[in-house]
Parts: C-alpha cells; structure tokens; sequence
C-alpha cells in the first residue's frame, strides 16, 4: 500500500509536470522578438533545399532530445525533456548525449542549429530564444519545407546545463524494438499507441544506415523478398555500414509511403514493421496509409505532446548563447 506522504509527492510531482507543460504557448516570442520564428523558418528552407536529407535530420533532433528525460521521481535531480540536452557537447562534469548508442555517428544538422541561432540571436539583438525552442520550430518547418502538415508549436522551453549518456542509452528507442517494447517506450514518455505509430510516420522522410537495418534484410521473415533482395544490394552482410538506404521510396516527400510500405512489409526497420505485423496498431497503419488528412492531423498533435515532455521553463535552466556549451 502506498504512504499517504508517497501518494502526496507524486501527487505534487505529476502536478508541477502538468503545470510546467500548459506554460508553454504558440505566442511566447510574439512580443519579446516577432522576428524569430521567419528567421529559423528562412535558415531550415535553405538548408532543406540545399539537402533533402536535412529536414528528416533536424525533425529526428527535435525527437531524440524530447526523449532522453529523468522519471517523475527524479524531477528535482535530473530534470530533462525538450531541454536541447542532445546539443550539449562533453564537459568534465558530463559526457554528451551525441555519444548514446542510438545517437553516434547517427544524429546530424548541428551545424544548421548553429547558423539558426546565429541568426536568432542577430534578428532578436539577444540571446532571448532557447535552443530547445529552435528544435522544436525547426522540426516543424522542416516537416513543411517537405510538402507535411504544420502545426501550433508551444514555446518557452528553455535550456539544460547538464545532458547524460547514460539516461539516452536507457531510454531512446531501438531499432530493433518490437510491438510491446516500442509501446512500453512511448508509455513512458507519457505517449499511447496513436502517438507511437504517428511519429514513426517521421520516418516517411529521410534515410537509414546499412548497419541498423542489416540484421531484418538477412533474417527477418515478415519481410518481402523482393524488397530485402534490393536493400541487400546496397548493404552486404559485411561492411558497408554507413550505406544509405530510404525508408520508403520518396524520402525527399512527407506523405503516406510509409505506411504503404509498412502494409507490404517492406518496412525498413524492424521497429517500422512491427506497426504491422498482426499486432494491436494494424487498422491504424492501413488507416494512414490510405488516407493522408488522418495521418497529418495525428502528426501535428503527436508532435505537440511530444514537445510537451518536461520542459524546462520560467527560471529553470537558461538561455544558451552557444546551444553546444
């Protein structure tokens, strides 16, 4: 039986998380700098249009930084969310989360959070907009510049000053993950099942390594042969590990192929197809895969809880002057 003091603490735990999400607001830069948000929008257009990948990169930046949190328990120790943590390079105190196993030589688009904080700190005349912020709008304007939905992003996160390799081992789903693993991860974080296979929708842009989706095209057996002959032609059995490959075939266009994709069992990943695979998510895959109006208006309020896990705001934190340090 839980203590009435153990009840009272998580009690006021869960509340001060709640309340700490409702702080943020889509009008939290209209009057301290209304330039802010063209200026990241105008920096993630040239970079999408000087790479297509980049969108899918700097989206993929926006969510493994939401993920690498502490437990509720843990708030006043460790308290991490959207917090730009993952920008954080090491220190003597810590080392960073780029160096997580689902992170290394894997995330990329730090030099284009750079320039767009660059030109934030230009447009404002200060430091006044936090790097946890600029993921989230660049996610956001990423996923536009790609032909996606948009949505309302909140705004006031502000910045760790700490980040941890360890907590993003722990805690960053794996490639490999199936059905319940992948619910029990996005449960975690406060995500049901919808929230699970609509932002793995995000996979409907961008590209993958050889080596983490090696392992299905050699082994798995709720894989079309056709489509594992292909990938095996551009990822041998050895070497070959940072081959790219698309997860479905328009990476360069936010639509449904994915979840086509998915209902072909042609998923790339083994956590893609295990959305499809006889399990409790199926009618949601064929839902989005034959109507895209679902899948965008599920993304964009999936993205907008995802964005809302712990944040730091009001005096938590600060303002980075160099989202690395």
């Amino acid at each position: 039986m839980v203590s009435p003091t153990n009840f009272l603490l998580h009690a006021f735990l869960w509340l001060a998380l709640a309340a700490t999400a409702f702080s943020l607001s889509p009008n939290f830069y209209h009057n301290v700098c209304p330039q802010a948000l063209p200026a990241i929008k105008r920096v993630v257009e040239a970079a999408v249009h000087k790479e297509r990948r980049m969108g899918a990169s700097l989206l993929r930046l926006h969510f493994h930084d939401c993920f690498v949190n502490s437990h509720p328990e843990l708030i006043f120790i460790l308290l991490q969310g959207c917090d730009g943590s993952l920008l954080l390079d090491s220190t003597s105190s810590f080392e960073t989360e780029k160096n997580a196993r689902g992170n290394l030589n894997s995330v990329r688009g730090f030099e284009v959070v750079d320039q767009i904080k660059a030109e934030v700190d230009r447009v404002c005349g200060r430091p006044v907009v936090s790097c946890a912020d600029i993921l989230a709008v660049a996610a956001r304007d990423s996923v536009v510049a790609l032909r996606g939905p948009t949505w309302q992003v909140r705004l006031g996160r502000r910045d760790s000053t700490t980040a941890s390799r360890t907590l993003a081992d722990s805690v960053l789903p794996s490639a490999s993950m199936d059905l319940p693993a992948l619910i029990n991860n996005f449960k975690n974080q406060g995500l049901n099942k919808r929230d699970l296979v609509a932002l793995s929708g995000g996979h409907t842009i961008g590209l993958s390594q050889c080596v983490i989706f090696r392992n299905r095209i050699y082994n798995a057996t709720n894989i079309d042969p056709a489509f594992a002959k292909e990938r095996r032609a551009t990822c041998p059995r050895t070497g070959g590990n940072t081959n790219l490959a698309p997860f479905d075939p328009t990476p360069a266009r936010f639509d449904t192929a994915y979840f086509k994709n998915l209902v072909k069992q042609r998923g790339l990943l083994t956590s893609d197809q295990a959305l499809f695979s006889g399990g409790s998510t199926d009618k949601l895959v064929e839902t989005y895969s034959k109507n895209p109006d679902v899948f965008w208006v599920d993304f964009g309020k999936s993205m907008i809880r995802m964005g809302n896990i712990k944040p730091l705001t009001g005096k938590q934190g600060q303002i980075r002057v160099n989202c690395r340090k």
